[in-house]
Protein backbone atom coordinates (compact mmCIF):
# COMPACT_ATOMS: atom_id res chain seq x y z
CA UNK A 1 0.00 0.00 0.00
CA UNK A 2 1.11 3.57 -0.73
CA UNK A 3 1.38 6.77 1.28
CA UNK A 4 -0.80 9.15 -0.75
CA UNK A 5 -0.88 12.93 -0.40
CA UNK A 6 -4.11 14.47 -1.68
CA UNK A 7 -4.15 18.24 -2.16
CA UNK A 8 -7.61 19.74 -2.11
CA UNK A 9 -8.36 16.66 -0.05
CA UNK A 10 -11.66 17.84 1.39
CA UNK A 11 -13.06 19.32 -1.82
CA UNK A 12 -15.69 17.45 -3.78
CA UNK A 13 -13.39 15.20 -5.80
CA UNK A 14 -10.84 15.08 -2.98
CA UNK A 15 -13.34 13.76 -0.45
CA UNK A 16 -14.43 11.01 -2.81
CA UNK A 17 -10.82 10.15 -3.69
CA UNK A 18 -9.67 10.09 -0.05
CA UNK A 19 -12.58 7.87 0.94
CA UNK A 20 -11.96 5.44 -1.94
CA UNK A 21 -8.21 5.16 -1.32
CA UNK A 22 -8.81 4.53 2.37
CA UNK A 23 -11.26 1.79 1.45
CA UNK A 24 -8.46 0.23 -0.62
CA UNK A 25 -6.11 0.30 2.37
CA UNK A 26 -3.79 3.17 1.43
CA UNK A 27 -2.48 5.65 4.00
CA UNK A 28 -3.92 9.01 2.91
CA UNK A 29 -2.98 12.53 3.98
CA UNK A 30 -5.68 15.04 2.99
CA UNK A 31 -4.18 18.53 2.61
CA UNK A 32 -6.50 21.53 2.26
CA UNK A 33 -6.71 25.23 3.18
CA UNK A 34 -10.55 25.52 3.18
CA UNK A 35 -10.38 27.70 0.06
CA UNK A 36 -13.81 26.49 -1.03
CA UNK A 37 -16.89 27.40 0.97
CA UNK A 38 -18.70 24.58 2.84
CA UNK A 39 -15.90 22.01 2.55
CA UNK A 40 -15.69 21.82 6.33
CA UNK A 41 -18.80 19.65 5.97
CA UNK A 42 -16.73 17.17 3.96
CA UNK A 43 -14.05 17.08 6.64
CA UNK A 44 -16.73 16.41 9.25
CA UNK A 45 -18.00 13.52 7.12
CA UNK A 46 -14.51 12.05 6.66
CA UNK A 47 -13.74 12.45 10.36
CA UNK A 48 -16.95 10.68 11.32
CA UNK A 49 -16.13 7.75 9.04
CA UNK A 50 -12.33 7.60 9.26
CA UNK A 51 -11.19 9.89 12.09
CA UNK A 52 -10.04 7.08 14.41
CA UNK A 53 -8.35 5.12 11.63
CA UNK A 54 -4.55 5.56 11.59
CA UNK A 55 -4.61 5.40 7.78
CA UNK A 56 -6.33 8.82 7.60
CA UNK A 57 -4.77 12.18 8.39
CA UNK A 58 -5.95 15.69 7.69
CA UNK A 59 -3.48 18.57 7.60
CA UNK A 60 -4.54 22.16 7.07
CA UNK A 61 -2.10 23.73 4.66
CA UNK A 62 -1.62 25.71 1.49
CA UNK A 63 0.17 24.61 -1.70
CA UNK A 64 1.55 28.16 -1.98
CA UNK A 65 3.59 27.59 1.19
CA UNK A 66 6.40 25.56 -0.35
CA UNK A 67 8.28 25.14 2.96
CA UNK A 68 5.30 23.61 4.74
CA UNK A 69 4.44 21.54 1.69
CA UNK A 70 7.93 20.04 1.51
CA UNK A 71 7.94 19.36 5.24
CA UNK A 72 4.70 17.37 5.11
CA UNK A 73 5.69 15.38 2.01
CA UNK A 74 9.01 14.50 3.64
CA UNK A 75 7.71 13.68 7.14
CA UNK A 76 4.86 11.52 5.85
CA UNK A 77 7.17 9.69 3.43
CA UNK A 78 4.75 10.30 0.57
CA UNK A 79 4.92 7.97 -2.44
CA UNK A 80 2.29 9.57 -4.65
CA UNK A 81 0.54 12.95 -4.90
CA UNK A 82 -3.00 13.37 -6.18
CA UNK A 83 -3.03 17.09 -6.94
CA UNK A 84 -6.59 18.41 -6.87
CA UNK A 85 -6.14 21.78 -5.17
CA UNK A 86 -6.88 24.64 -7.52
CA UNK A 87 -8.79 27.73 -8.46
CA UNK A 88 -11.54 26.25 -10.62
CA UNK A 89 -14.19 28.76 -11.79
CA UNK A 90 -13.26 30.20 -15.17
CA UNK A 91 -15.23 33.35 -14.25
CA UNK A 92 -13.04 33.96 -11.19
CA UNK A 93 -9.93 33.82 -13.36
CA UNK A 94 -11.33 36.72 -15.38
CA UNK A 95 -11.94 38.91 -12.32
CA UNK A 96 -8.85 37.89 -10.32
CA UNK A 97 -6.24 36.53 -12.74
CA UNK A 98 -3.32 36.92 -10.32
CA UNK A 99 -4.91 34.64 -7.72
CA UNK A 100 -5.77 32.18 -10.47
CA UNK A 101 -2.14 32.16 -11.65
CA UNK A 102 -0.68 31.80 -8.18
CA UNK A 103 -2.88 28.86 -7.18
CA UNK A 104 -2.95 26.94 -10.46
CA UNK A 105 0.49 27.67 -11.91
CA UNK A 106 2.74 28.50 -8.95
CA UNK A 107 0.95 26.07 -6.64
CA UNK A 108 1.38 23.25 -9.14
CA UNK A 109 5.04 24.19 -9.60
CA UNK A 110 5.47 23.84 -5.84
CA UNK A 111 3.93 20.38 -6.04
CA UNK A 112 6.36 19.45 -8.81
CA UNK A 113 9.31 20.64 -6.73
CA UNK A 114 8.18 18.63 -3.72
CA UNK A 115 7.80 15.56 -5.92
CA UNK A 116 11.28 16.09 -7.39
CA UNK A 117 12.91 16.47 -3.98
CA UNK A 118 11.20 13.42 -2.49
CA UNK A 119 10.83 11.19 -5.58
CA UNK A 120 7.01 11.13 -5.64
CA UNK A 121 4.63 10.42 -8.47
CA UNK A 122 1.99 13.01 -9.40
CA UNK A 123 -1.49 12.81 -10.84
CA UNK A 124 -2.62 16.34 -11.72
CA UNK A 125 -6.27 17.16 -12.32
CA UNK A 126 -6.28 19.57 -15.25
CA UNK A 127 -9.18 20.66 -17.45
CA UNK A 128 -10.53 20.57 -20.99
CA UNK A 129 -10.02 24.35 -20.96
CA UNK A 130 -6.39 23.70 -21.97
CA UNK A 131 -7.79 23.30 -25.49
CA UNK A 132 -8.90 26.95 -25.41
CA UNK A 133 -11.35 27.97 -28.08
CA UNK A 134 -10.32 25.09 -30.32
CA UNK A 135 -13.52 23.13 -29.78
CA UNK A 136 -15.48 26.08 -31.16
CA UNK A 137 -13.64 25.74 -34.48
CA UNK A 138 -15.22 22.32 -35.11
CA UNK A 139 -18.26 22.31 -37.35
CA UNK A 140 -21.45 21.95 -35.31
CA UNK A 141 -25.05 21.07 -35.95
CA UNK A 142 -27.89 22.47 -33.88
CA UNK A 143 -30.52 20.07 -32.62
CA UNK A 144 -33.66 20.73 -30.61
CA UNK A 145 -31.99 20.77 -27.20
CA UNK A 146 -28.27 20.52 -27.88
CA UNK A 147 -25.39 21.26 -30.18
CA UNK A 148 -23.40 18.35 -31.60
CA UNK A 149 -20.15 17.95 -33.51
CA UNK A 150 -20.81 17.69 -37.25
CA UNK A 151 -17.36 16.46 -38.21
CA UNK A 152 -16.76 12.69 -38.43
CA UNK A 153 -13.18 13.17 -37.17
CA UNK A 154 -14.65 13.94 -33.77
CA UNK A 155 -17.41 11.33 -33.63
CA UNK A 156 -15.83 9.94 -30.43
CA UNK A 157 -15.01 13.35 -28.99
CA UNK A 158 -11.84 15.40 -28.69
CA UNK A 159 -8.60 13.36 -28.37
CA UNK A 160 -5.44 14.26 -26.48
CA UNK A 161 -3.76 15.08 -29.81
CA UNK A 162 -6.03 18.12 -30.16
CA UNK A 163 -3.91 21.27 -30.08
CA UNK A 164 -3.58 23.23 -26.84
CA UNK A 165 -2.12 26.13 -28.82
CA UNK A 166 -5.39 27.95 -29.56
CA UNK A 167 -6.33 31.58 -29.10
CA UNK A 168 -9.12 32.59 -26.71
CA UNK A 169 -7.83 30.85 -23.62
CA UNK A 170 -9.25 32.25 -20.42
CA UNK A 171 -6.67 33.02 -17.70
CA UNK A 172 -7.92 29.77 -16.12
CA UNK A 173 -7.07 27.87 -19.29
CA UNK A 174 -3.59 29.42 -19.31
CA UNK A 175 -2.84 28.68 -15.66
CA UNK A 176 -4.04 25.07 -15.91
CA UNK A 177 -2.09 24.57 -19.14
CA UNK A 178 1.03 25.73 -17.32
CA UNK A 179 0.49 23.14 -14.59
CA UNK A 180 -0.33 20.49 -17.19
CA UNK A 181 2.99 21.05 -18.95
CA UNK A 182 5.06 21.28 -15.76
CA UNK A 183 3.74 18.01 -14.33
CA UNK A 184 4.42 16.06 -17.51
CA UNK A 185 7.80 17.67 -18.08
CA UNK A 186 8.98 17.07 -14.51
CA UNK A 187 8.14 13.41 -14.96
CA UNK A 188 10.23 13.16 -18.11
CA UNK A 189 13.18 15.24 -16.87
CA UNK A 190 13.43 13.83 -13.34
CA UNK A 191 12.23 10.27 -13.93
CA UNK A 192 8.99 10.54 -11.96
CA UNK A 193 5.69 8.74 -12.53
CA UNK A 194 3.51 11.68 -13.50
CA UNK A 195 0.40 12.24 -15.56
CA UNK A 196 -2.45 14.63 -16.18
CA UNK A 197 -6.21 14.18 -16.29
CA UNK A 198 -7.85 16.79 -18.54
CA UNK A 199 -11.28 16.63 -17.00
CA UNK A 200 -14.69 17.40 -18.36
CA UNK A 201 -17.83 17.88 -16.21
CA UNK A 202 -17.26 16.03 -12.92
CA UNK A 203 -20.18 15.85 -10.50
CA UNK A 204 -21.25 13.88 -7.48
CA UNK A 205 -21.78 13.62 -3.75
CA UNK A 206 -20.04 16.11 -1.41
CA UNK A 207 -20.09 18.79 -4.13
CA UNK A 208 -20.94 22.16 -2.58
CA UNK A 209 -21.59 23.90 -5.86
CA UNK A 210 -21.23 27.56 -6.69
CA UNK A 211 -22.20 29.73 -9.62
CA UNK A 212 -19.69 29.47 -12.45
CA UNK A 213 -18.30 26.06 -11.45
CA UNK A 214 -19.85 22.63 -11.08
CA UNK A 215 -22.80 23.42 -13.33
CA UNK A 216 -24.68 20.14 -12.86
CA UNK A 217 -24.53 20.40 -9.07
CA UNK A 218 -25.38 24.12 -9.25
CA UNK A 219 -28.60 23.55 -11.19
CA UNK A 220 -29.52 20.72 -8.83
CA UNK A 221 -28.81 22.90 -5.80
CA UNK A 222 -30.97 25.71 -7.10
CA UNK A 223 -33.83 23.32 -7.89
CA UNK A 224 -33.73 21.69 -4.44
CA UNK A 225 -33.55 25.07 -2.67
CA UNK A 226 -36.23 26.49 -4.99
CA UNK A 227 -33.99 29.36 -6.03
CA UNK A 228 -33.66 30.84 -9.55
CA UNK A 229 -30.77 30.09 -11.88
CA UNK A 230 -29.45 31.82 -15.01
CA UNK A 231 -28.50 29.98 -18.19
CA UNK A 232 -25.63 31.82 -19.90
CA UNK A 233 -26.25 31.29 -23.61
CA UNK A 234 -29.13 29.27 -25.00
CA UNK A 235 -28.79 26.14 -22.87
CA UNK A 236 -27.86 23.87 -25.76
CA UNK A 237 -24.16 23.74 -24.85
CA UNK A 238 -23.01 20.18 -24.16
CA UNK A 239 -20.44 18.52 -21.89
CA UNK A 240 -19.67 14.89 -21.22
CA UNK A 241 -20.32 14.11 -17.57
CA UNK A 242 -18.52 11.82 -15.12
CA UNK A 243 -19.86 10.86 -11.70
CA UNK A 244 -17.67 10.97 -8.61
CA UNK A 245 -17.49 7.23 -7.98
CA UNK A 246 -16.28 6.65 -11.53
CA UNK A 247 -13.55 9.26 -11.03
CA UNK A 248 -12.39 7.64 -7.80
CA UNK A 249 -12.24 4.17 -9.32
CA UNK A 250 -9.93 5.52 -12.01
CA UNK A 251 -7.70 7.30 -9.47
CA UNK A 252 -7.46 4.07 -7.51
CA UNK A 253 -6.21 2.27 -10.62
CA UNK A 254 -3.58 4.98 -11.14
CA UNK A 255 -2.33 4.83 -7.55
CA UNK A 256 -2.06 1.04 -7.82
CA UNK A 257 0.04 1.29 -11.00
CA UNK A 258 1.45 4.82 -11.44
CA UNK A 259 4.01 3.71 -14.04
CA UNK A 260 1.14 3.47 -16.52
CA UNK A 261 0.80 7.26 -16.48
CA UNK A 262 3.90 7.55 -18.64
CA UNK A 263 4.20 11.35 -18.12
CA UNK A 264 1.20 11.72 -20.46
CA UNK A 265 -2.11 13.57 -20.59
CA UNK A 266 -5.46 11.78 -20.61
CA UNK A 267 -8.88 13.17 -21.43
CA UNK A 268 -11.17 12.10 -18.59
CA UNK A 269 -14.93 12.40 -18.69
CA UNK A 270 -18.05 10.45 -19.44
CA UNK A 271 -17.27 10.26 -23.14
CA UNK A 272 -19.71 10.31 -26.03
CA UNK A 273 -22.21 8.03 -24.27
CA UNK A 274 -22.54 10.22 -21.18
CA UNK A 275 -23.19 13.79 -22.26
CA UNK A 276 -25.77 16.41 -21.33
CA UNK A 277 -26.81 19.83 -22.46
CA UNK A 278 -28.12 22.31 -19.90
CA UNK A 279 -31.64 21.94 -21.28
CA UNK A 280 -31.38 18.14 -21.06
CA UNK A 281 -30.17 18.43 -17.46
CA UNK A 282 -33.21 20.52 -16.63
CA UNK A 283 -35.42 17.81 -18.12
CA UNK A 284 -33.76 15.18 -15.91
CA UNK A 285 -34.15 17.30 -12.79
CA UNK A 286 -37.82 17.92 -13.51
CA UNK A 287 -38.44 14.22 -14.23
CA UNK A 288 -37.34 13.63 -10.65
CA UNK A 289 -40.06 15.93 -9.31
CA UNK A 290 -38.22 19.25 -8.98
CA UNK A 291 -38.94 22.53 -10.76
CA UNK A 292 -36.09 24.57 -12.25
CA UNK A 293 -36.81 28.31 -12.27
CA UNK A 294 -34.46 29.72 -14.90
CA UNK A 295 -33.87 32.68 -17.19
CA UNK A 296 -31.25 33.42 -19.85
CA UNK A 297 -28.17 35.63 -19.86
CA UNK A 298 -25.42 36.50 -22.34
CA UNK A 299 -22.89 33.89 -23.45
CA UNK A 300 -19.84 33.80 -21.20
CA UNK A 301 -16.39 34.60 -22.52
CA UNK A 302 -14.40 31.53 -23.67
CA UNK A 303 -17.36 29.17 -23.27
CA UNK A 304 -17.40 26.07 -25.48
CA UNK A 305 -20.65 25.15 -27.22
CA UNK A 306 -19.68 21.48 -27.26
CA UNK A 307 -16.96 19.63 -25.45
CA UNK A 308 -16.97 15.83 -25.37
CA UNK A 309 -13.91 13.85 -24.31
CA UNK A 310 -12.57 11.01 -26.38
CA UNK A 311 -11.77 8.66 -23.47
CA UNK A 312 -10.39 5.70 -25.43
CA UNK A 313 -6.82 6.31 -24.30
CA UNK A 314 -7.51 6.36 -20.56
CA UNK A 315 -10.02 3.51 -20.88
CA UNK A 316 -7.54 1.23 -22.61
CA UNK A 317 -4.53 2.19 -20.51
CA UNK A 318 -6.25 1.58 -17.16
CA UNK A 319 -8.94 -0.95 -18.14
CA UNK A 320 -11.63 1.49 -17.02
CA UNK A 321 -14.92 2.88 -18.24
CA UNK A 322 -17.71 4.98 -16.68
CA UNK A 323 -20.47 3.00 -14.99
CA UNK A 324 -22.87 5.69 -13.74
CA UNK A 325 -25.15 7.22 -16.39
CA UNK A 326 -26.06 10.92 -16.26
CA UNK A 327 -29.63 9.92 -15.36
CA UNK A 328 -28.48 7.82 -12.40
CA UNK A 329 -25.91 10.38 -11.31
CA UNK A 330 -28.41 13.25 -11.36
CA UNK A 331 -30.84 11.18 -9.29
CA UNK A 332 -28.14 10.36 -6.71
CA UNK A 333 -27.00 13.98 -6.45
CA UNK A 334 -30.58 15.24 -6.11
CA UNK A 335 -31.09 12.84 -3.20
CA UNK A 336 -27.82 13.87 -1.51
CA UNK A 337 -28.59 17.57 -1.96
CA UNK A 338 -32.08 17.11 -0.53
CA UNK A 339 -30.63 15.30 2.49
CA UNK A 340 -28.08 18.07 3.07
CA UNK A 341 -30.01 21.16 1.99
CA UNK A 342 -29.95 22.65 5.51
CA UNK A 343 -26.16 22.94 5.16
CA UNK A 344 -26.22 24.96 1.93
Amino acid sequence: MSNVFCTGGIGFVGTNVVDHLLEKGHHVVAFDNFYRDKVENNLNWLDKKWGRNPLFEFIKGDILDSVDLNRVVSEKEIDFIVHLAGQTPMTTSLTNPREDFEINALGTFNICESARKHNCGILFFSTNKVYGDGANTIKLKELEKRYAFDDPKFKDGIPESFSIDWDEHSPYGCSKTSGDLYVRDYGKVYGLNTGVFRCSALFGLHQWSMIGQGWIAWFIRQAVLKEPVTIFGDGKQVRDCLFGTDVTELVGKVVDNPKKLGCEAFNVGGGKDNSLSILELIDLIEKNGYKVNYDFGEWRQADQKVYISDIKKVSERFNWKPKVSPEEGVKKLLQWTEENKSLF
